[in-house]
């Protein structure tokens, strides 16, 4: 992937040297993020424990907390792994600011936390072990890139493009909150089910896959992003953490009612179908008859 010299975001913010944000307590609200997936499947490695049970726990309901934070630094300038996230936010936020602009609206860039360990956030305290996350509250990301080391390491998902899809699909999810998806969710929780919730979740998390599509398409229109094998990298990483696939690996019995992420094959699907529709209209998962 071509990013080094290309612009790197103002909207970043480094906690690590902050001293994290205290307790132990899960994520609160809606557990919006790829990590979530890797929670699951290190859990049923480590404690024996089924991955989709750690999966029904990290998506369980909370309050939104309110978070006084003092301002945070700014990444050190030699931070290679912080420039490269602070690159990719910034080419997410020149593709979704024009995005909205033609569809006569004003895009609202979010906030990229850096943390290590734990840290505070309007949907309570976020864990480094639950990966990137997004939260609707403070509309911000959250990532310690301890994770890139664990999609690399232990879910076999190597490459900067595979790190740019995680960014990606954590912004797609910012989008999805400024269109007011993420607030429908939020009122159907009570509606229905949690199959019926899991099926509307695996809809939210396949839509940010399509969104995270779409601005890979616009970037390299625009600036010629992509390199031979980056297509290649972001398709093996949404099938590393496919549900089937996580279930598979975690040793337990894949259960199509527990999922709430997607399938490989469909993550695989909708990154692709924003990758070469490029349009938001194009990722309406809620519409679709067949995943």
């Amino acid at each position: 992937m071509k990013w080094e010299g290309n612009r790197e975001s103002g909207n970043v913010e480094d906690r690590r040297d902050s001293g994290g944000g205290g307790g132990g307590g899960m994520l609160g609200g809606r557990g919006i993020g790829i990590g979530t997936i890797v929670v699951a499947l290190l859990g049923g490695w480590i404690f024996g424990i089924s991955p989709i049970t750690i999966l029904n726990l990290l998506s369980g309901g909370g309050g939104v907390e309110q978070v006084q934070q003092a301002p945070a630094a700014r990444p050190p300038a030699d931070d290679r792994m912080a420039r490269f996230v602070s690159t990719v936010l910034a080419d997410t936020e020149d593709v979704w600011k024009d995005v909205f602009a033609k569809g006569g609206k004003a895009y609202e860039e979010p906030r990229l936390v850096l943390f290590r360990g734990t840290t505070p956030t309007a949907c309570g305290t976020g864990q480094s072990a639950m990966g990137p996350f997004y939260c609707p509250g403070d509309r911000k990301v959250y990532i310690d890139l301890v994770f890139y080391e664990t999609l690399r390491e232990r879910l076999g998902a190597p490459g900067d493009f595979a790190q740019a899809y995680v960014v990606a699909h954590e912004v797609g999810h910012h989008v999805q909150n400024l269109l007011g998806i993420t607030d429908k969710m939020t009122q159907m929780r009570s509606r229905v089910d949690q199959v019926q919730y899991n099926a509307l979740s695996v809809r939210l998390e396949l839509q940010a896959d399509c969104l995270a599509g779409v601005w890979a398409h616009h970037a390299h229109n625009a600036r010629q992003i992509l390199e031979n094998g980056d297509v290649e990298e972001a398709m093996n990483a949404a099938a590393k953490i496919g549900d089937d696939a996580l279930q598979r690996s975690g040793g337990g019995a894949v259960v199509p009612d527990s999922f709430t992420h997607g399938t490989s094959a469909q993550r695989q699907r909708w990154f692709n179908t924003g990758l070469t529709g490029g349009t938001v209209k194009g990722c309406d998962t809620f519409s679709a008859r067949n995943l």
